[in-house]
């Protein structure tokens, strides 16, 4: 059942999240408000969170993509700038085509423009306040969309799914790194212990939030498995679907093309 199938006595369309259930014109907002929270202090929790590991799936998320000279990229969810820089590194400051950057939350991309400025970082990107399940691209503009740890947080998977199908150009690329689900059945134990005692912990003591942090780790558990991301990543249109698991499926890296 996707997220606009589920309804409340009302009849109006329910979202996960984390493990509350709200109104769908809700969780928007309220996603906002974690990011908006959490804005100075993301990339630093995201080592503490990961002990860095998370570096190395973006490595391995860019790897995979092979980004070559010229090509326009859209990055969404990436307010802070990391896989935009990481895009632009890979391929050469002076190579690189066009990246944009597209954040929901006005915060985020405040802190992407700033290191961008530090690194003088200050040609190609171009940073865009908006909605993965209602972009402000046109039609066939893109070459690649990459999302890292944000499709979890849209209203509605599916929605953001066909927008980015309708965003690529034929022969596009979609890639997607998200926290994912364990496969390793003695891992996924220690994961879960870990996750829901030490992330919204360190959560209280260094952003101050430990409801955000908490959310994060139940959002992460409401995400579909694998096998049913590409499902539904095909039931949008894209094809050639595959799926890489990282350190035994903690994240995974989703992979699809607009054919």
């Amino acid at each position: 059942m996707t997220e606009a199938e589920r309804k409340d006595g009302t009849g109006e369309p329910k979202a996960s999240f984390g493990f509350r259930e709200v109104s769908a014109r809700e969780k928007q907002p309220l996603v906002q408000g974690v990011f908006r929270s959490v804005a100075s202090r993301y990339d630093l929790m995201n080592d503490l969170m990961s002990g860095g590991v998370h570096r190395l799936w973006k490595r391995e998320m860019v790897g995979w993509l092979r980004p070559r000279p010229g090509q326009t990229h859209l990055d969404v969810a990436g307010g802070t700038g990391d896989i935009a820089f990481r895009i632009r590194d890979h391929v050469g400051a002076e190579k690189a085509g066009p990246i944009y950057v597209c954040d929901l939350t006005p915060e985020m991309l405040e802190v992407g423009r700033d290191r961008a400025l530090d690194r003088g970082a200050l040609k190609g990107l171009h940073w865009v306040c908006g909605d993965a399940q209602a972009l402000p691209l046109p039609d066939r503009s893109m070459e690649t969309y990459t999302i890292a740890f944000g499709l979890r947080n849209v209203t509605e998977i599916d929605k953001a799914l066909a927008e980015a199908r309708r965003v690529l150009k034929p022969g596009g690329r979609f890639l997607c790194l998200e926290f994912s689900h364990v496969v390793l059945p003695l891992f996924a134990d220690i994961y879960d212990r870990y996750s829901f005692s030490v992330l919204p912990w360190l959560g209280e003591r260094v952003a101050s939030d430990r409801d955000s942090y908490q959310y994060l780790v139940e959002s992460i558990r409401r995400f579909p498995k694998q096998e049913e991301l590409i499902a539904r990543m095909r039931a949008a249109g894209l094809g050639n679907c595959s799926y890489r698991n990282l350190t035994g499926g903690i994240a995974a890296l989703h992979s699809g093309w607009r054919l």
